[in-house]
C-alpha cells in the first residue's frame, strides 16, 4: 500500500473536481460539459436563494457562463445538439450523461414501486392511475403532473402530514420516473415536465442492457473519476450505493490496476487513488462552493479531507442557526478557509450578504480581498449590480 500525505490527497481530489484548472477564455457547451467529465453528475435541489444548485458547480469551475447552456444540454433535444444529460436518482436527484442511464437500470428495478412506502401506498389505493397518466403522456406529450391532474379531470387528494403536501398524481408520476417509464423532458420554472422514457432517451441507449454487477462497478469507476482518491465510503456515497455493492466493486478495479490501495495520513480509512489521477504541486484560485457542490455534498469526506465540519442550516430554525440560512463555503488556493451566507434579491438588484465567516488563521485582508473578487464576480454572473454586506461573523468588517 502507498503512502500519501493529506496535502498531496487534498490537492488530488481538487484536480479532480476541475480546480486549479485554466478557465476557458470563452466559455461554450463543450466547456460547460467539460464540468460533467469531471463531476460526473450534477445534484438538483429546489433552493433558489441564489441560484438553482446544478448551475452553481459549473460557474465555481469556469467562471460565468450563460446558463441556458446547461439548461439546452438538459432539457432540449435536436438534431445538430441532441440532449447530453437527463435526470434520474443518481446521488440525490441529479443530472447525469445520458450514456449513463443504463447504469441505472438496477435502481429503477428496485424502485418499480416507488422509492419509499409512502409512495407505494398511494399506488396501492390507486392502481390504475399509472397507466392512465402514461396513457395521457403518450397522446398530449410532455406534461407536468398538474397538466396531467387536468387531463384526468381529478381531484387532489393529498396525504395527510405530507411535507410536500403533493398530490397522488403527482406522486405516481415520481413513482413512474423512479421506476423508468417517464423521464423529464424538460423544466420550465423548475417544474417536471415528464414524458415517456423512449420519447426522452436514445434508441440506442436505451437498448443498452447492463447487469446491476457491472453498472455498480462503472459508478464505483465514475466516482473515483470524480473524487481522484477516496475512501470506500466516499465512492459508495456518490452514486448512493451500498457496501456490498462497493466492496466487490472496488475488489475488481484494484485487480484491474484502475484503483490503487494508498495510506493517506490523517485518514482513518484507507484510501484509493484512481490510476492517473493528477497531484498538482499547487491549486491556485478562489471559489464559492454551493451546499450542493459534488466537492463538499458528503460532510464527512469534507470533514476528512479539509478540516471543515459543515452543515447547512436551511432547515434549523432562524434563532439556532450559527452561519445563516444557505451558506457557502469558501474555496481558496486549495483550503477551505470561510464560509458566506449569501442571497441573491433580485428584486433591488443585490447580492446580499448578511454574514462572513473565517475558518481559524484566515481572518486577514488576503482572505477578505479574495472574497470580495469572487462576490464580485458572483453578482456580475446573476446579473446583480450591488455587493450588500452584513455584520455578522469575523470577515464582515474586513469586507
Amino acid at each position: 500500500m502507498r503512502n500519501m500525505s493529506a496535502a498531496a490527497a487534498r490537492r488530488t481530489a481538487l484536480a479532480a473536481q476541475g480546480f486549479g484548472a485554466r478557465r476557458p477564455a470563452r466559455v461554450t457547451r463543450r466547456s460547460v460539459l467539460g464540468v460533467l467529465d469531471r463531476t460526473q453528475l450534477l445534484q438538483l435541489d429546489s433552493v433558489s436563494a441564489v441560484v438553482r444548485a446544478h448551475y452553481a458547480p459549473v460557474f465555481s469551475r469556469i467562471g460565468a457562463y450563460d446558463r441556458t447552456l446547461l439548461d439546452q444540454a438538459a432539457w432540449s433535444d435536436g438534431v445538430r445538439r441532441p440532449r447530453a444529460l437527463v435526470e434520474y436518482w443518481a446521488h440525490e436527484a441529479a443530472l447525469i450523461p445520458v450514456e449513463d442511464w443504463p447504469l441505472m437500470r438496477w435502481r429503477m428495478s428496485q424502485y418499480q414501486h416507488g422509492r419509499w412506502s409512502g409512495m407505494r401506498k398511494v399506488v396501492e389505493r390507486n392502481p390504475t392511475l399509472g397507466k392512465d397518466i402514461v396513457d395521457v403522456i403518450t397522446e398530449v406529450g410532455a406534461a407536468t403532473a398538474g397538466e396531467v391532474e387536468r387531463h384526468l379531470e381529478l381531484d387532489k387528494p393529498r396525504p395527510k402530514g405530507s411535507w410536500w403536501n403533493l398530490s397522488d398524481t403527482k406522486m405516481i408520476c415520481e413513482q413512474l420516473f423512479a421506476a423508468g417509464s417517464l423521464s423529464v423532458a424538460e423544466r420550465v420554472g423548475f417544474a417536471r415536465h415528464y414524458d415517456l422514457t423512449e420519447r426522452v432517451i436514445p434508441a440506442e441507449v436505451l437498448a443498452r442492457t447492463v447487469s446491476e454487477q457491472d453498472a455498480v462497478r462503472e459508478l464505483v469507476r465514475r466516482a473515483a473519476i470524480a473524487h481522484g482518491i477516496g475512501t470506500e465510503t466516499d465512492l459508495r456515497d456518490y452514486y448512493r450505493l451500498h457496501r456490498t455493492q462497493t466492496e466487490p466493486a472496488i475488489a475488481d478495479l484494484v485487480d484491474a490496476g484502475e484503483l490503487i490501495p494508498v495510506a493517506v495520513e490523517g485518514w482513518d480509512k484507507p484510501g484509493f487513488l484512481r490510476a492517473g489521477a493528477p497531484t498538482p504541486r499547487r491549486v491556485e484560485g478562489a471559489a464559492l462552493l454551493c451546499p450542493f457542490d459534488p466537492l463538499i455534498f458528503f460532510r464527512a469526506r469534507t470533514e476528512r479531507i479539509f478540516d471543515f465540519h459543515y452543515r447547512i442550516e436551511i432547515y434549523t430554525p432562524e434563532r439556532k442557526r450559527v452561519h445563516g440560512y444557505y451558506v457557502f463555503p469558501f474555496l481558496l488556493d486549495g483550503e477551505l478557509v470561510g464560509r458566506v451566507d449569501v442571497r441573491a434579491e433580485r428584486s433591488t438588484g443585490r447580492l446580499r450578504v448578511p454574514g462572513a465567516f473565517a475558518e481559524p488563521g484566515y481572518d486577514t485582508l488576503a482572505t477578505a480581498h479574495a472574497l470580495t473578487g469572487a462576490l464580485r464576480e458572483m453578482a456580475d454572473w446573476l446579473e446583480l449590480d450591488e455587493v450588500v454586506i452584513g455584520d455578522r461573523g469575523n470577515l464582515a468588517p474586513l469586507l
